[in-house]
């Protein structure tokens, strides 16, 4: 199973990447390891993520979500809390 999943940073930055593991993404993010956007930006929190039945359509839904404006992205996340 692959996710999509999309952070907000410290300084409210929205982060949208791919996974397998969001758990261990997470925690690699906020120890300053997985991507060098999020490493001067944590601590992050995750505040949306979708299940992929595998990694091209994870990875065609991040291309479209990171093409999306900020307002789209933060009425998406709001429809799913």
């Amino acid at each position: 199973m692959w996710h999509v999943y999309i952070l907000e940073c410290k300084d409210k930055s929205l982060y949208t990447v791919v996974t397998k593991s969001l758990t261990d993404r997470l925690n690699y993010h906020n120890k300053g390891k997985a991507s060098k956007y999020t490493r001067g930006r944590t601590p992050v929190k995750m505040i949306f993520s979708e299940e992929h039945s595998n990694k091209t359509s994870a990875l065609k839904r991040e291309h479209e979500l990171k093409h999306w404006t900020r307002a789209k992205k933060l009425t998406l996340i709001a429809k799913t809390q």
